[in-house]
């Protein structure tokens, strides 16, 4: 029988290589920790859809790590909307420790379980069980973050009502889609626009070991997001801007 450990530990020192992320000498024994945990309680919680070493390392871990490319992340305040099983924001915080992490989801299950991860890994996060729509408008949580991240199968013009809202000004919103999200943001640019914000840049990288490519689209807070957004969810899905 393979080892487990040996195997998700192989993947992800390659892979984090292969992508050019130097991680800190005690990642490694931390990604294997969240792999053991997110496989045990993933029996009885529905955690991630994504099981086994090899494609938790590729397509959660390396996944994550990799928007360390696209923007600079040390130091910086960030907030993870949406955060399920903890993905992107608690690899962030295990490749880039120096990192202010908030995790957000309004599922209770998946909060308890990243407060859990957190506690076992000795990581200092921020838990918040709560809609984003509800929290973007908690005065301590609007427009107080440098980067904003999410992995959210919304479309774009939908994540954006309600991510920028908690985006400092000059801060930075990153979107994690796939190469063919060209429609999404042509889609959403009035969007953005009208939230206080302009698309800055995007960033694609392959996945190593795997002919998957994503794209991190990357939005810039140019000035305040309107109080009136976000909007209350069934509106924002109904009438997106």
């Amino acid at each position: 029988m393979r080892d487990k450990n040996a195997v998700l530990a192989s993947l992800l020192e390659s892979g984090a290589s292969s992508l050019g992320i130097d991680l800190p000498s005690d990642a490694i024994a931390a990604f294997e920790s969240y792999f053991m945990l997110l496989e045990d309680r993933g029996r009885s919680v529905n955690l991630t859809a994504i099981k086994g070493e090899e494609d938790v390392a590729r397509l959660h871990f390396l996944d994550s790590i990799a928007l360390l490319l696209a923007i600079q992340f040390k130091d910086a305040s960030i907030i993870d909307i949406g955060s399920g099983a903890g993905f992107p924001g608690i690899p962030l915080k295990i490749a880039e420790p120096s990192v202010s992490l908030t995790l957000l989801d309004s599922s209770r299950k998946r909060i308890s379980f990243v407060s859990e991860l957190c506690a076992a890994l000795g990581i200092k996060a921020d838990f918040i069980l709560s809609r984003a729509e509800d929290s973007a408008r908690t005065a301590s949580l609007r427009e107080n973050f440098d980067i904003v991240v999410s992995r959210s199968v919304a479309r774009l013009n939908i994540l954006c009502e309600l991510c920028l809202p908690f985006v400092r000004l000059d801060g930075a919103f990153i979107a994690m889609k796939g190469v063919d999200s060209a429609g999404e943001l042509s889609e959403a640019l009035a969007a953005i626009k009208t939230l206080g914000a302009e698309f800055l840049d995007h960033f694609d990288y392959t996945l190593p070991g795997t002919d998957i490519t994503h794209r991190a689209i990357i939005i810039r807070k140019s000035a305040e997001t309107p109080s009136k957004y976000p909007r209350r969810f069934p509106r924002i899905e109904k009438t997106p801007l």
